[in-house]
């Protein structure tokens, strides 16, 4: 296992991801944002899909999945079409428009990884892509999982005018 030290200098660098996602940020078009692009990312990766679902995947609760199909549907970028299964629910798909918005998010994206990680190997590209993997696979989906942190137990204690 390793060293107190070394996770904390793991907490450290986890927290300057940001950094890199703030970054990633700037090249997606200005009627794009992170929540519609990752919207779009994933229905092309996994397919037609239930708004529940994509909740699931997205890892964020369905009122804010909600907002990001209501952001890409205006813009004509998926369809919300009936579910055969239950007329209730509907079925998001990519239309023709939706996959043109992908591809290029895909270009941005790609074009910004190959700038910043030109002086890096491909085996270093591919170890770090199977850290990451590994690391969020460690995780799970962190909106189900209870997260307990160790530590002493703090009793109150009342103060009365004779013990100050």
């Amino acid at each position: 296992m390793a060293e107190r030290a070394q996770y904390e200098e793991l907490a450290r660098q986890l927290s300057a991801i940001g950094a890199v996602k703030r970054d990633m940020g700037r090249i997606l078009p200005s009627d794009c944002p992170a929540g519609s692009a990752a919207v779009l990312t994933l229905l092309g990766r996994h397919g037609d899909m239930r708004m529940s679902k994509l909740a699931e995947l997205l890892a964020v609760d369905l009122s804010v999945t909600s907002r990001h199909v209501a952001h890409v549907a205006a813009r004509g970028w998926i369809d919300r079409l009936p579910d055969p299964a239950d007329k209730r629910s509907r079925i998001l798909r990519l239309t023709p428009a939706g996959n043109d918005r992908l591809d290029d998010l895909s270009r941005r994206t790609t074009h910004l990884l190959a700038e910043r990680l030109s002086d890096w190997t491909d085996d270093e590209v591919g170890q770090l892509i199977r850290l990451m993997t590994r690391l969020r696979d460690s995780f799970g989906d962190c909106r189900s999982t209870p997260v307990r942190i160790p530590g002493p137990v703090i009793e109150e204690t009342t103060r009365t005018p004779a013990s100050t």
